[in-house]
């Protein structure tokens, strides 16, 4: 049966952290979990877990099973579940509009926020957005964006996976603005510093990061008078696959969530 926490096999190599591997929530109720396909080739083929070496699977949506690895095969792992916890949702919850942006500077910026702790993530069809998602190209570009944050969210060993939704345009946004604890929208040109604004304890936080042209001053009124204030992050402009990123540290480093 499980251990408590306090029995956990202490983990090998130079980093205390193992890897993270994701599974069907049905699949971590057991003792035993058994990894195949895909998540089974990397973690015995690419990584090469060896029976006695600690790794945590997850199922994305806070459920984490600490295991160590009994037996690995060609493309399969069969690990005994050591110990389980959950990682409640995180409060504040932040919610990041990311607009679409050129190449791969989308993906980059979904890995960052992932990274870094974004919690939903809206990829925003803004007027000034070169990249356009429609029919079949946007539904590809809409996957990789979850998978990006997937396999980001693994590296960061996050057992609470970001929620990448459908694309949205301006109305969109602005509704999701209006019932935010905090939304801001980031404007190197707004009089307020991001690290002036008050962080809330709970709730929402929105942050809409605009694309690489800026956003509309149409765009900027709508949000506006949903709610968003404007804050800067400082006296030079990011690009936008990192804005997002240094203003969630911003926010985060500022809040209850990172200490």
């Amino acid at each position: 049966m499980p251990s408590t926490a306090a029995e956990r096999p202490a983990a090998a190599g130079p980093d205390a952290r193992p890897p993270l591997f994701v599974a069907a929530p049905g699949e971590l109720a057991g003792d035993v979990i058994v990894l195949s396909g895909a998540e089974g080739r990397h973690a015995a083929t690419v990584r090469r877990l060896a029976p006695g070496e600690r790794a945590d699977v997850t199922d994305g949506a806070g459920q984490l099973a600490e295991c160590v690895v009994t037996q690995a095969g060609p493309g399969v792992l069969r690990l005994a579940v050591q110990a389980r916890r959950v990682q409640p949702p995180a409060a504040p919850a932040l919610v990041v509009v990311q607009a679409l942006a050129k190449g791969e500077r989308g993906q980059l910026a979904v890995e960052l926020l992932t990274e870094t702790g974004a919690d939903v993530i809206v990829p925003w069809a803004a007027q000034r957005s070169v990249t356009r998602w429609q029919g079949e190209r946007g539904e590809r570009a809409l996957a990789r964006w979850r998978a990006t944050a997937q396999e980001a969210a693994k590296q960061a060993r996050r057992a609470r996976f970001p929620v990448v939704t459908p694309l949205a345009d301006g109305p969109a946004v602005a509704r999701l603005v209006r019932p935010a604890a905090l939304a801001v929208l980031l404007d190197p040109d707004a009089g307020t510093a991001l690290a002036a604004l008050p962080v809330p304890a709970r709730g929402e936080v929105v942050l809409i990061v605009g694309p690489e042209g800026g956003v509309g001053p149409a765009e900027a009124s709508e949000l506006t008078a949903a709610g968003a204030v404007g804050a800067h992050l400082g006296p030079t402009v990011l690009r936008t696959s990192t804005a997002g990123a240094v203003a969630v540290s911003v926010l985060l480093s500022r809040s209850s969530r990172w200490r």
